[in-house]
């Protein structure tokens, strides 16, 4: 009996993965190393109690995109979330990309832009960044005038390597992008460790979306939330795209209760960037090459040992880092989630062991 095929693209398509094994230390998903604050379990709990599990959750979430969009200035029609900042992508690219349309990013960076735009039959046009992972204006803008993308991706700060876009880059990209009659999408899963925000370039007609995620600094990554800020018409549009009924009530209720614990996201915050400098000043001791980042993780390299033996090694000692060989250019090189002083210090300790 034959099976039905899928689509081409997807039959030559890898899912994307990261890998899980059971260790004491796990530092490779950029989760955060704390859990809400206390109180937070104790409202959701009390809000869930409230739900009518006969009925379907509110369509259009109007609650938590009121609340969101009190946090960065706008309105609620300027707020669209969805199921993790990836069906945000997703929903993006069902709106503006798909076939005959292109999607442009530059790598090294987030897996998801290039996987998601395959999945939605969008274009994928790569360019690349300079030798320390910065964006290279004269690419970008080649790039974007010859191939005119319908959607530009930005990661600031980068993932895998935590290289922040000046603000100066990316409003020439958004000049660029406005020109050619594309969108920009800025990625700021790890906005809040950083000093900038492409959030301050909203305006009501230009072409810019700005990606958030609550699975980094709200510590809520099993809530599945993400969202986006943009101009009203396009919030409409991505409004028509998605499924109905699609963010369930649980994860409305946990989003809006969050919010009310703003004081203690910046402290976490605050903690984590205080904690990764410590970790950046204790591995410029050991024989690896350690990239800047303005995030909740590190991109290093061992200069004298295979990436691929120092991350087993690692495994071998109950700790789990991603290992990013399969990003383009990153062949040797290692990410860190900067987890707690105790965790952190394991790895440590687990890393100058291996190395020697």
């Amino acid at each position: 009996m034959s099976r039905p095929l899928p689509r081409d693209s997807v039959a030559l398509m890898e899912g994307y993965h990261s890998p899980q094994i059971d260790v004491d230390v796990r530092l490779n998903t950029n989760e955060s190393p704390e859990s809400p604050p206390p109180g937070f379990a104790e409202d959701v709990a009390a809000a869930i109690a409230e739900i009518e599990w006969h009925r379907y959750p509110g369509r259009s979430a109007t609650e938590l995109r009121t609340e969101i969009g009190r946090l960065h200035g706008v309105g609620p029609a300027q707020v669209f979330a969805a199921n993790g900042s990836n069906e945000v992508l997703q929903t993006l690219l069902l709106t503006y990309g798909g076939p005959g349309r292109s999607a442009a990013m530059f790598e090294p960076t987030y897996a998801l832009h290039s996987h998601l735009s395959r999945i939605t039959g969008t274009g994928v046009i790569e360019g690349e960044r300079l030798a320390d992972f910065s964006l290279d204006m004269d690419e970008v803008e080649r790039l974007i005038t010859e191939h005119r993308p319908a959607v530009t991706f930005l990661c600031s700060p980068n993932n895998p390597t935590g290289v922040v876009d000046t603000e100066a880059q990316i409003r020439r990209t958004l000049e660029l992008v406005t020109d050619t009659r594309g969108i920009l999408c800025v990625d700021e899963a790890y906005g809040q460790f950083a000093d900038f925000t492409a959030v301050d370039l909203l305006g009501s007609e230009v072409p810019l979306v700005v990606s958030r995620t609550y699975s980094k600094t709200w510590a809520m990554a099993a809530a599945r939330l993400g969202y986006v800020v943009a101009p009203e018409w396009v919030v409409a549009e991505l409004d028509k795209v998605v499924l109905p009924y699609h963010l369930d009530a649980m994860t409305q209720i946990a989003g809006t209760v969050a919010l009310r614990h703003l004081d203690a996201m910046n402290e976490r915050v605050a903690r984590l960037v205080e904690e990764r400098a410590r970790l950046m000043a204790a591995l410029a001791d050991l024989p690896v090459d350690v990239w800047p980042s303005s995030a909740n993780f590190v991109l290093i390299r061992p200069r004298e040992r295979d990436g691929g033996e120092v991350w087993q090694g690692l495994v071998d000692r109950s700790i789990l880092v991603r290992n990013c060989a399969s990003w383009p250019r990153l062949e040797g090189c290692l990410r860190v989630t900067i987890g707690t002083p105790e965790e952190d210090d394991r790895f440590l300790a687990a890393l100058a062991e291996v190395l020697t």
